[in-house]
């Protein structure tokens, strides 16, 4: 399906945790001067501007990012590539997770972005074509055709917009091949929680896999509007980088007194 367009959705408290944990993960791995490879799955369009009539009409900006900001010292990686973006695009702007990664990556590192959508595909090749690699096509297909990548350090955020029911049940199993084709990758999962818990299954699965060093980190938050059927977000993380569980601990704090 193609009909989902993350500017109704960037910025909300979803991509706040999202994003936290991604840029604190490609802060400890570029804290060594190893090149690494980055790749996800499901990228949308890399920039977003928060004062669009999309973003302005469900308010999830508005709750999200824009009411929780001093959550993140300047010092913080994603407050630093959050500013870093808006000191171009200014102060409307969002970046999604790409634009983030290719803010706080090096020129060493290597960037492969997925996405079918041919709209938000062609927006995130007029942002981040020059830096990365834009794969027009499904993001599942993408990671199984590049893994393993050069650099073989590296992350891989899966981020679908679980539209189609059936990524629940297919991604234990796409997870379990990319850590066999992939064993060093951290691999990050983001997904929503939703009042039909329809996640539930698909944990279950996943903590059957028997894979390393994994983090399940799950955040609650109100409805940002009447019949708002997401009531949380959650990250399962493989090979999770050291240091990271502080950062959820964290996190689950400022969540908890929202």
């Amino acid at each position: 399906m193609l009909s989902y367009q993350h500017i109704f959705h960037a910025g909300n408290l979803a991509d706040v945790q999202k994003h936290a944990l991604m840029c604190s993960m490609l802060d400890y791995l570029t804290a060594k001067p190893k090149p690494i490879s980055y790749l996800e799955t499901h990228s949308g369009r890399g920039l977003y501007f928060l004062d669009t009539d999309e973003a302005l009409k469900t308010g999830e900006a508005a709750g999200g990012i824009t009411r929780v900001q001093d959550w993140f010292s300047p010092d913080h990686p994603y407050a630093r590539a959050l500013a870093a973006v808006r000191d171009d695009y200014g102060d409307a702007a969002y970046p999604g997770s790409p634009m983030l990664a290719a803010r706080l990556l090096r020129d060493t590192d290597s960037l492969h972005l997925g996405e079918l959508h041919p709209q938000e595909g062609q927006a995130l090749e007029n942002v981040l074509g020059h830096r990365a690699k834009v794969h027009r096509q499904d993001g599942f297909q993408m990671a199984q055709a590049v893994c393993p990548p050069e650099p073989r350090r590296g992350v891989m955020l899966i981020d679908p917009s679980y539209e189609v029911k059936a990524d629940y049940d297919r991604i234990p199993a796409f997870i379990a091949k990319i850590h066999r084709k992939w064993n060093v990758a951290v691999i990050a999962l983001w997904y929503p929680i939703l009042t039909s818990q329809l996640h539930t299954n698909m944990l279950v699965a996943l903590e059957a896999q028997g894979l390393p060093k994994t983090l399940r980190h799950e955040v609650r938050f109100p409805p940002v509007r009447e019949g708002h059927r997401m009531v949380g977000s959650g990250m399962f993380i493989v090979n999770t980088p050291y240091g990271l569980e502080t950062e959820a601990d964290r996190l689950s704090k400022k969540f908890a007194m929202l």
